[in-house]
């Protein structure tokens, strides 16, 4: 069996999502990613931020619900995207489609 074209199928695909994923976080500004990651990401604020719990629980090492794990991805994405947006910025002085700044 001939893998020659699976694996151009694969890189073409990988590049595809790539350029996907830089033009998405391309239209992000730095203000738009930490208002999602003060919002969605401190989410509910009362008792205390979900991360937060699923952090502890993921730390004592009882995050084992398929929905524990939804709500760390869920919370924890927000915070994931500011720390590109920072990196981002601290790197080109560009954070997103205004061109330069917040």
């Amino acid at each position: 069996m001939n893998r020659a074209p699976l694996a151009y199928i694969r890189a073409k695909f990988r590049e595809t999502l790539m350029r996907w994923i830089k033009q998405v976080f391309d239209h992000i500004t730095l203000l738009q990613a930490a208002l999602f990651a003060g919002l969605l990401g401190l989410a509910p604020f009362t008792p205390e931020p979900h991360i937060w719990e699923k952090l502890k629980m993921l730390a004592a090492g009882t995050l084992v619900r398929p929905l524990d794990w939804f709500d760390l991805v869920l919370h924890g994405l927000p915070w994931v995207v500011l720390a590109i947006k920072l990196a981002q910025w601290v790197k080109t002085g560009q954070t997103g489609k205004s061109g330069g700044g917040a």
